[in-house]
């Protein structure tokens, strides 16, 4: 049986997201060691598991990227979880543009590969969608995204381990990843302070 890991990046102060869910803090501090460590992560996943407003977010973006994320990103399978069941691809304006240059230049137009194509869509009840995933064989899943669909998983009980990116950022107010959880305790499995001040640290509910 396989566990589902969440993987996440908050703020000192536990915001995944801003009032409006901004997220531009993450890159702020992010350098090469924690942007390893969060690679490798990605790569011991044997399916990404996400929101459909995260997923279009995604799809919009990594598949043209060239960032060292990019191939663990495009490569590993996505299974998005949406209650409607849709998966509109939705490009953004800047690969709209892209594509738009590509057509006028006369070149092979930009397309969403077919590891993007073969996504997953899943719209039951959450708690039997995840233990019918976890009762398949493989590797582990790893959830990470986006903060309404993360915070599920937590109120449900569904995470078996915790791989959190602490940034030396406090944002105030925001969306904090364990709003309306009832009280749990963890155990730390493992700590990495990076150069840059990022914290990764590694959970499991006790």
């Amino acid at each position: 049986m396989r566990r589902l890991v969440l993987k996440m990046s908050m703020t000192l102060d536990g915001y995944v997201g801003g009032p409006a869910g901004e997220i531009d803090w993450i890159m702020r501090t992010l350098d090469a060691e924690s942007t390893s460590w969060i690679e490798e992560t990605l790569w011991q996943a044997g399916a990404h598991l996400v929101g459909r407003r995260t997923y279009a977010d995604m799809v919009s973006y990594w598949p043209t990227s060239t960032e060292p994320l990019a191939a663990p990103m495009n490569a590993v399978p996505k299974i998005v979880f949406s209650r409607s069941g849709s998966l509109a691809y939705e490009p953004t304006t800047a690969l709209c543009n892209a594509t738009n240059a590509q057509r006028d230049a006369g070149l092979p137009l930009l397309e969403k590969p077919a590891n993007w194509d073969d996504t997953r869509s899943l719209s039951g009840e959450l708690s039997a969608e995840i233990a019918e995933l976890k009762s398949e064989s493989g590797k582990d899943l790893l959830a990470h995204g986006g903060a309404s669909f993360a915070q599920s998983l937590v109120q449900l009980g569904l995470v078996d381990e915790y791989r959190l990116l602490v940034h030396p950022t406090v944002l105030g107010s925001g969306m904090a990843l364990f709003d309306g959880t009832t009280p749990f305790d963890l155990k730390l499995v493992d700590s990495t302070i990076f150069a840059n001040g990022v914290h990764a640290l590694v959970y499991h509910p006790i």
